[in-house]
């Protein structure tokens, strides 16, 4: 196998570099996704255990989630993400 992908190498670099950059960026880019995600889902929840030790109505945790700049930034985050992954899928 290792071999093989030497022979690749050697005969086809451009192919090879561009193929394995494109993996390693997908690789990179599903990483990022799941940890940006991870951590809004977090905070997310830490947001709303404050929200009911302290007793509050629902729907002001609701407005806090929705307006926290933080989250309001992850969720910005994830969508260009989301979008640098499938415009690398169409390469």
């Amino acid at each position: 196998m290792i071999v093989e992908i030497i022979q690749i190498k050697n005969f086809f670099p451009l192919i090879y570099n561009y193929i394995f950059n494109k993996v390693l960026d997908q690789q990179d880019l599903k990483l990022s996704k799941k940890l940006i995600s991870s951590y809004k889902k977090r905070l997310e929840k830490e947001i709303l255990d404050r929200s009911m030790k302290l007793k509050m109505p629902q729907n002001k945790f609701e407005e806090i989630i929705n307006n926290n700049n933080e989250l309001i930034n992850l969720k910005k985050t994830l969508e260009d993400l989301e979008t640098k992954s499938e415009s690398h899928s169409k390469v």
